[in-house]
């Protein structure tokens, strides 16, 4: 029998892809925004924030810049301070943003590499479509033209078999004289006449 889900549960479906951008001298802001405007959830897990290899020894700072919007006087957040010497590495745990998100090298000359991942959490109607093909199994189960299927049994085992062989071996010894020659000694001895 199959199982029935309604049509108002939300079933989604996790996508995790690599993120990464840079941030230079060059290029000083960069911006992660989603142009799917659908359904789709989005959201960027940040993991690690470094310096390049040929990076000046100065302070890099990068933070992210709130969307503007009227009314709001959010400021910059900088999260990460990095130096070479220092600290030229940090490990990013826990933060997870929403799209469009920008980040800015403040201060340094970079190159600093952000990296995350973008995960995006899609519908997922495969479940429907699992139910339809079920429903189409049992209709063909419950065809009155078609022949009735046959009920396999297991076999009988080898050692089953044997068991049963020796047991009527036992029996008959049990009923018959005492044998002379091979295999005489096995089994049980006979009952002393009185």
């Amino acid at each position: 029998m199959a199982s029935t889900a309604s049509n108002t549960s939300k079933v989604e479906k996790t996508v995790s892809l690599i993120w990464g951008c840079e941030l230079s001298e060059q290029n000083k802001t960069f911006e992660f925004k989603v142009s799917d405007e659908g359904k789709t959830e989005h959201q960027l897990a940040l993991r690690t924030i470094c310096l390049g290899d040929k990076v000046k020894d100065e302070f890099h700072i990068v933070e992210i810049v709130p969307p503007e919007q009227e009314g709001s006087d959010a400021k910059p957040v900088p999260i990460a301070t990095l130096k070479p010497s220092i600290l030229p590495m940090a490990t990013m745990v826990g933060i997870e943003l929403a799209p469009p998100v920008t980040f800015r090298l403040k201060c340094g000359s970079g190159p600093v590499f952000i990296s995350g991942q973008h995960v995006a959490l899609e519908d997922d109607y495969s479940w429907a479509e699992e139910e339809v093909e079920e429903e189409v199994e049992e209709e063909e189960d419950e065809d009155p033209e078609s022949p009735p299927k046959a009920v396999k049994r297991p076999a009988a085992s080898k050692k089953a078999g044997q068991a049963k062989k020796k047991m009527d071996e036992e029996s008959s010894e049990e009923d018959s004289p005492v044998k002379k020659g091979k295999g005489a000694g096995r089994g049980r001895k006979p009952a002393a006449k009185k």
